[in-house]
């Protein structure tokens, strides 16, 4: 058997980038960056004004109060066209482009307006409540770098910048084939000792989530024929994954059907709870990702090895990054494989605490729902007493 950290390093190192594709940028949400995306204007173009009130030049107001004459207006859209000049002003409006000659902006609440004229009753400074022009971004600035995971705010940034398309890899495309004669769909009849196929809808959202596309190559039962058609459904797949078939006796029913069309294992057998029994090989340029059927250790395979692999087809940082939390309740001395415990998570006086559910069993999805982290147990840890610091991984965006 191999370390968690050993397996997580051979499956990222197995795969390369996909493609980039150009998606409309009301497409590119929790879409990856291929490249660069560059400003292809300055933001504000110009000094626009950050107030409603009047443009005036900060020397004419140095004393107040004092009157200006009005010559003109500047609303959004609709620039004056003209200069300020000494003892005049320009009724401008937030977003408004600040006319030539004019340095500072006088709110609306310090002035008292007539028909042409305009009394400023208090003084102002150059630039004030002004927004000089490239405040928020210049052309050709790299707002966003690549590998980046584009969340809404980002497509509101690229699309202030002139951005209509943008660059991203394509969603890599993911099969998936769950085995097992004892596994039926929701909803559809179930002989002696049937059991519902549930993992795989699991597993095709957490693959949106991340940003591949779930291709279903369905149920198959356990016979090598049958198995050996996935060399052929999922060829011009970025990765196969499999669900069941992972154990000892299982395990060689993959070989036997694969190994003519071309599947060379790389390892079996990690040493965690749950999901030992975790395959990962290559058919052919393919590589397999052979999760073991239990639900819970399907999941989190799942996120510790399946997530790895599509960070690395999208060249994106999707790594998990432990929390630390203060036990709740006392655990127990773990024994030599690396423990992943379903954990309630809670803040109490601005601290994380955490507490394991009492029975782990890994085929109890409910317990799986009802999760909010998985404590971390490294091999052969030591028991450990309520307020001990431990480590976890969030569930929150799973």
């Amino acid at each position: 058997m191999i370390s968690v950290d050993e397996a997580t390093a051979r499956i990222a190192s197995a795969f390369s980038p996909v493609e980039s594709e150009s998606v409309a940028i009301g497409e590119a949400a929790e879409r990856v960056l291929a490249e660069d995306a560059r400003a292809r204007m300055t933001q504000p173009p110009a000094p626009v004004s950050s107030m409603d009130g009047y443009a005036v030049r900060a020397a004419d107001v140095a004393k107040v109060p004092t009157t200006l004459r009005v010559v003109g207006s500047s609303p959004a859209g609709h620039p004056f066209d003209g200069s300020v000049n000494s003892g005049e002003a320009v009724r401008i409006f937030t977003g408004g482009v600040v006319p030539d000659g004019a340095d500072g902006i006088v709110i609306q609440e310090d002035t008292t307006a007539y028909a042409d004229r305009v009394t400023i009753n208090e003084t102002t400074r150059p630039e004030r409540h002004i927004r000089v022009a490239g405040l928020d971004f210049k052309k050709d600035q790299i707002l966003l770098g690549a590998g980046r995971r584009l969340s809404a705010r980002d497509v509101s940034l690229l699309a202030a910048a002139d951005l209509d398309r943008v660059s991203v890899r394509r969603k890599p495309r993911i099969a998936i084939a769950a085995t097992g004669d004892e596994l039926s769909p929701p909803g559809k009849p179930r002989g002696p000792g049937g059991i519902v196929a549930s993992s795989g809808y699991g597993l095709s959202a957490l693959v949106e989530k991340w940003g591949g596309a779930p291709i279903d190559l369905g149920i198959l039962p356990d016979t090598m024929d049958a198995v050996a058609t996935i060399a052929d459904r999922a060829a011009d797949t970025d990765l196969i994954v499999t669900l069941g078939g992972a154990s000892v006796g299982d395990h060689d029913l993959i070989q036997r059907a694969l190994g003519p069309r071309g599947f060379a294992l790389d390892f079996w057998k990690i040493a965690m709870r749950p999901g030992k029994p975790l395959i990962f090989g290559r058919l052919g340029q393919t590589p397999l990702l052979g999760l073991p059927g239990n639900p819970v250790s399907t999941f989190v395979c799942a996120i510790l090895f399946l997530r790895t692999a599509i960070a690395a087809l999208l060249a994106t940082d999707m790594k998990l990054r432990p929390l630390s939390a203060k036990l709740s309740a006392p655990l127990p001395a773990n024994e030599k494989r690396q423990d992943y415990i379903r954990a309630r998570l809670a803040i109490r006086d601005r601290e994380y605490w955490t507490e394991a559910f009492p029975i782990q069993d890994s085929a109890m999805l409910s317990t799986l729902a009802n999760a909010d982290a998985l404590i971390i147990r490294a091999p052969n840890a030591p028991p450990a007493n309520i307020g001990e610091r431990v480590e976890v991984l969030p569930l929150f965006d799973c």
